[in-house]
């Protein structure tokens, strides 16, 4: 068996879009000493594969952070297999809130230095000395109490789209960036209340340790993050303080949590909480686009993308071989628009640097 995919991603999506296996779509994480990640992986990756076992997967000493699609018929062999070894066994599934089965077109998984890129030095703190976590009921009750300020652990782009009423949310463009930002721009508030979320629950455990560490006292995490929220909102029929859609990190790009759109898109400003990709392959801008546009750009960020995607494949390849069209002077890869997309000019190809 390979140990990794050995097929181009065009081919795979088409695979995926004609699959009709019903699929289940979860994330787990784990902070947990693995002594020899690499030959694990490749043990891991037999094993999945063999389950039909799609999705992304970190791997490193400090633990695992998976997020996976499952065909529905072998998620109770799944949970065995991962249970078989002791250092997932019994680790919490975070299942999707919305699930078309097209979460994941491969199987990868990676060994990295860290499961989360923090860019913190393990050893200046204690990273098990993490905050109190609170369950959807209790991180609703909290939101009430005087003075308390709430904490978006993610990034810009994921906040855009959906977050906790009156919540702070960072305009940074990594997990890397944000820790050193809350702890500056919080020093006044160490004896106040801090409710901290993210996505599923990752994020506030590194970051919940480390406001610790740098004096905040009374620290709080939504257990399980937004994912697991939203599970026991509609479970118990608890009112939803969080608006809007989660962001998530596969091909779906966000679960709609409540019916609010809270972002526009960043072509023409109408209302809209839609994320895609540019689909000129060299681009790849992540943005927020609404139906009207994607017709008229044909999924693009602007004209001049619209124009590349437009040529013949072969020459598509040659401009990006020659590295003929530098688009980072005018946008961010993660939604960070420099600048706004709705102020591009049209290019034309002969116009472009």
């Amino acid at each position: 068996m390979f140990l990794h995919n050995r097929v181009n991603k065009d081919e795979l999506r088409a695979r995926m879009q004609a699959d009709t296996t019903p699929r289940t779509t979860l994330s787990f994480y784990r902070y947990v000493i693995l002594e020899n990640a690499n030959d694990f992986r490749d043990q891991l990756y037999r094993e999945w594969a063999q389950l039909g076992v799609l999705g992304r997967i970190y791997l490193a000493y400090e633990g695992v952070n998976a997020q996976v699609s499952i065909p529905t018929e072998n998620f109770e062999a799944f949970r065995l297999q991962i249970d078989s070894h002791p250092e997932f066994n019994q680790v919490p599934f975070k299942i999707a809130v919305e699930d078309d089965g097209k979460s994941f077109i491969k199987l990868v998984i990676k060994v990295r230095k860290k499961i989360v890129a923090d860019g913190l030095d393990d050893n200046t703190f204690d990273v098990t000395n993490v905050g109190n976590h609170l369950s959807a009921q209790e991180f609703n009750d909290a939101m009430t109490t005087p003075g308390v300020v709430v904490v978006d652990m993610r990034n810009h782009y994921e906040a855009e789209v959906g977050r906790f009423e009156g919540a702070i949310t960072p305009d940074v463009d990594t997990f890397r960036e944000e820790l050193p930002w809350v702890v500056e721009n919080l020093k006044d508030k160490k004896d106040t209340k801090v409710l901290m979320y993210c996505t599923g629950g990752i994020r506030c455990e590194k970051a919940s340790a480390y406001l610790r560490h740098h004096g905040f006292k009374d620290v709080n995490q939504l257990h399980g993050g937004i994912i697991s929220y939203a599970q026991e909102i509609r479970q118990n029929g608890i009112e939803s303080k969080f608006k809007g859609k989660n962001f998530v990190f596969d091909e779906r790009l966000g679960e709609r949590i409540t019916e609010d759109v809270l972002s526009n898109c960043h072509q023409c400003g109408q209302s809209c909480d839609t994320h895609t990709n540019c689909a000129n392959v060299d681009c790849n801008l992540l943005f927020i686009q609404c139906d009207a546009c994607k017709d008229a750009f044909n999924g693009c960020c602007s004209d001049a993308c619209k124009e590349v995607i437009a040529l013949p494949i072969d020459q598509q390849k040659e401009l990006r071989k020659n590295k003929q069209y530098n688009y980072s002077d005018m946008l961010y890869h993660k939604g960070r628009i420099r600048p706004s997309i709705s102020q591009l000019h049209p290019y034309t190809l002969n116009q472009r640097p």
